[in-house]
């Protein structure tokens, strides 16, 4: 039977082009990049989504139950929200709030 990639091994190619892409424009132009609201919060999105991943991995690992998993992965959530908040100005909530949403 034929194995089913995951969202990460799915994404994972397009993750690393930009990335890529990143390090070759600052190399290059090293310009300010000037991301759109929405790039921003796909930005934030993407890194979420990684961080979250890799610590449930490290916390499985560490045989932590599913309520203790729960309250890290809440903790983490919180503390990125802080983080962009105090280094933005931006709070990740309102980012979905619907009339923002669309915005740049």
């Amino acid at each position: 039977m034929e194995k089913i990639p995951t969202i990460g091994e799915k994404i994972s190619p397009i993750l690393v082009e930009i990335e890529e892409t990143l390090w070759e424009h600052e190399a290059t132009l090293a310009t300010k990049p000037e991301y759109t609201l929405a790039g921003f919060r796909a930005a934030a999105k993407i890194f979420t989504s990684a961080m979250m991943d890799f610590t449930f991995s490290r916390d499985a690992a560490m045989g932590m139950n599913i309520q203790q998993m729960a309250a890290d992965a809440e903790k983490l959530g919180q503390d990125l929200r802080n983080l962009m908040l105090k280094y933005t100005g931006i709070d990740s909530v309102k980012l979905y709030n619907s009339n923002e949403k669309g915005s740049n």
